[in-house]
């Protein structure tokens, strides 16, 4: 799938939206994800905090993980917005459990936009992010 300027700004705009949804009483750290599909459907996540911080679950995985459990397994893009509560969104890169997930569905070429407003975004792909990441064809 092509990712043309309309679905890239609609992906940033639902990143930081879903950002409003964060449940993150320890840090103030709100993190929107919107995740497309090969199928054209955007999945949304938001990171979740838990007091026992291992048990925390990042936005980007949300997304993943909501996708993957309605049997979507081939990706298209992933925006990412995060930031302070009620400050603006800053570039918030993917930490390494999440790339790790990306790398278990997505090629190397996937794109990751980190987004600081529906003006300003950068675009990565997930080897630029994750160079030499292990993945399926690792086991291969």
């Amino acid at each position: 799938m092509e990712l043309d300027t309309k679905t890239l700004r609609m992906l940033v705009r639902v990143a930081l939206l879903t950002r409003d949804y964060a449940y993150a009483p320890y840090s103030q750290f709100h993190v929107g994800a919107a995740l497309l599909t090969a199928k054209g459907r955007i999945y949304t996540g938001c990171n979740i905090e838990n007091a026992g911080y291992s048990a925390t679950n990042c936005a980007e995985r949300t997304a993943f993980f909501k996708a993957v459990s309605e049997s979507e397994r081939e990706f298209a893009a992933i925006a990412i917005a995060g930031g302070k509560k009620d400050e603006p969104a800053d570039y918030t890169p993917p930490c390494g459990i999440c790339r790790q997930v990306m790398a278990e569905f997505c090629g190397p070429e996937f794109p990751v936009i980190l987004v600081r407003s529906e003006e300003e975004y950068q675009i990565y792909t997930l080897a630029e992010l994750y160079p030499m990441g292990f993945s399926p064809k690792n086991l291969e």
